[in-house]
């Protein structure tokens, strides 16, 4: 047969045609329902929580809440709670830390649904930067970062039925 790669492709046309396109609403809900997944495994390590407002001397490259938190804005904060999280040795943060992956992928396909594709955000610039604050108190910084990261992610799960913007 000389037609080839044409004759293919006429012949999956039918089945590309139902193809439908993942509706906005679907993702929404999807990245609300990983957020408060990601809550209750917080929930679930059951650690002393920490106001998100509080100051710790030495941890203060964990962020707190921000005023305004546009997609982007989301995005860098999980880059910087992940980057964080697997700099950590506990196993109980492996899970939290991927479920922040695929948070961030979610975000990214709201954001692109917008037609303002995200750039991938970066985390700090290196976790050699933070001096010895991981090693000295790696319980304080799990502590601080998940009571933290908790309060930021209720705080992103109510501006996202607010329609946040890029």
């Amino acid at each position: 047969m000389l037609c080839g790669p044409l004759c293919r492709f006429l012949w999956l046309w039918p089945y590309l045609s139902y193809v439908e396109a993942v509706p906005i609403r679907k993702v929404q809900d999807d990245t609300k329902t990983l957020i408060k997944t990601i809550v209750t495994r917080i929930n679930d390590i059951s650690h002393t929580s920490v106001s998100s407002k509080q100051r710790v001397a030495g941890l203060d490259f964990i962020p707190g809440l921000h005023p305004v938190l546009s997609l982007s804005k989301m995005d860098q904060t999980l880059a910087i709670y992940q980057q964080i999280l697997t700099g950590l040795p506990s196993r109980n943060v492996v899970q939290i830390s991927n479920d922040l992956e695929n948070l961030r992928d979610l975000l990214h396909l709201l954001a692109s649904s917008k037609n303002c594709p995200l750039p991938r955000a970066r985390g700090l610039e290196t976790l050699e930067s933070l001096g010895g604050a991981l090693e000295a108190s790696l319980y304080s910084t799990e502590v601080v970062a998940l009571s933290r990261l908790q309060a930021s992610l209720q705080d992103m799960l109510w501006r996202l039925d607010l329609s946040p913007g890029c």
